[in-house]
């Protein structure tokens, strides 16, 4: 990784207690997805470290919200055939760019999975 940047190469599952009492990844919608995709972001340990040591300046809390929205709308489109690469991509891509951080624990592939069963369970209850 370049100057500045960080890599990420430890254990990933931290303890969501921060998160619960700090970050409310999408307010004020209850809908199962959308509490599915912040529940699953809240235990990534990675993205989490990320927001509470604000590797992505003082916005990082609005980065890793912005995330889970673009997830959200990613999933929702009617039309969408979303394959876990993609998805893979998007994590990677953002923790990059918005956080300048690279996560190699194997994390974002774990996430990713975890999200695409969200999203198919997701599609099954609304058929």
């Amino acid at each position: 990784m370049g100057a500045g940047g960080r890599t990420f190469d430890t254990a990933h599952v931290l303890s969501a207690t921060w998160h619960e009492k700090h970050v409310r990844p999408i307010a004020d919608d209850d809908s199962f997805l959308r509490r599915g995709i912040g529940e699953l972001l809240s235990r990534w340990g990675g993205l989490q470290m990320a927001v509470k040591n604000q590797w992505g300046g003082h916005d990082s809390l609005k980065k890793s919200q912005e995330l889970a929205h673009h997830l959200y709308l990613l999933f929702s489109q009617s039309n969408a055939v979303v394959t876990v690469e993609e998805i893979e991509n998007l994590l990677h891509e953002s923790l990059l760019l918005s956080f300048n951080t690279e996560i190699e624990d194997g994390s974002i592939e774990e996430v990713a999975e975890q999200l695409m069963i969200l999203h198919e369970e997701h599609l099954i209850g609304i058929h």
